[in-house]
């Protein structure tokens, strides 16, 4: 079948829609928004100062540390699938980057956004939900194995373009791998207490995951 100009026309329109939508979505902060309508103020002041649902579970109430990881990871899938919708894989790529980029850099809080690893986990899901359901396993089972966010995060995320070569999805185990090493990049602090030893447990008061 001929793929004319046209084809070509829709799909770019398709990935630059994937792009848009995905940044205001992955840009939402799920956190604050979150803390502030359970009564529990600005998440930026507690804690690490980050708005992820390991920092909102710092201020002690577990539904809402829930409740962030799901709408995080919800808009991660979100923009994957709209962007799908329009147009195919090659924008569903499009849109998880951009939603995970809008996610680490929101535009309403000066660019200061959250590590990443809730929106990484529904982006997998999203984009072929075998390998995302074995992302989020490992994840749990790390986190429940060691007791520590930020080893687990690292692990699943690590695992996840493996998961996806395995099953011979290339394209999106290269965007995996991309995306994981952003995720690295945001936890250099959290490596550098790794390391030490001193890596606060799940639920402490002190440290930055």
């Amino acid at each position: 079948m001929e793929f004319g100009a046209t084809n070509w026309q829709m799909l770019a329109l398709a990935c630059e829609a994937g792009l848009v939508l995905g940044y205001l979505l992955g840009s939402i902060p799920s956190g604050l928004l979150v803390t502030r309508a359970f009564g529990l103020g600005d998440i930026r002041k507690t804690g690490s100062g980050n708005i992820g649902a390991t920092n909102v579970l710092r201020t002690g109430n577990r539904w809402a540390a829930a409740l962030t990881l799901i709408l995080d990871a919800a808009k991660g899938a979100a923009a994957v699938l709209i962007a799908r919708e329009l147009g195919g894989d090659l924008a569903a790529m499009w849109g998880a980057f951009s939603a995970f980029v809008g996610h680490l850099f929101p535009v309403w809080l000066d660019f200061k956004g959250g590590k990443g690893v809730a929106t990484f986990l529904g982006i997998m899901v999203a984009l072929s939900w075998p390998v995302g359901l074995m992302t989020c396993a490992t994840w749990l089972g790390a986190a429940v194995l060691w007791r520590i966010s930020s080893l687990a995060a690292l692990i699943a995320v690590a695992a996840a373009p493996v998961y996806l070569a395995f099953w011979h999805q290339y394209y999106f185990a290269g965007l995996a791998a991309f995306l994981a090493l952003m995720i690295f990049g945001t936890h250099q602090e959290n490596i550098r207490r790794l390391l030490k030893g001193t890596e606060p447990k799940i639920g402490a008061k002190v440290g930055a995951a």
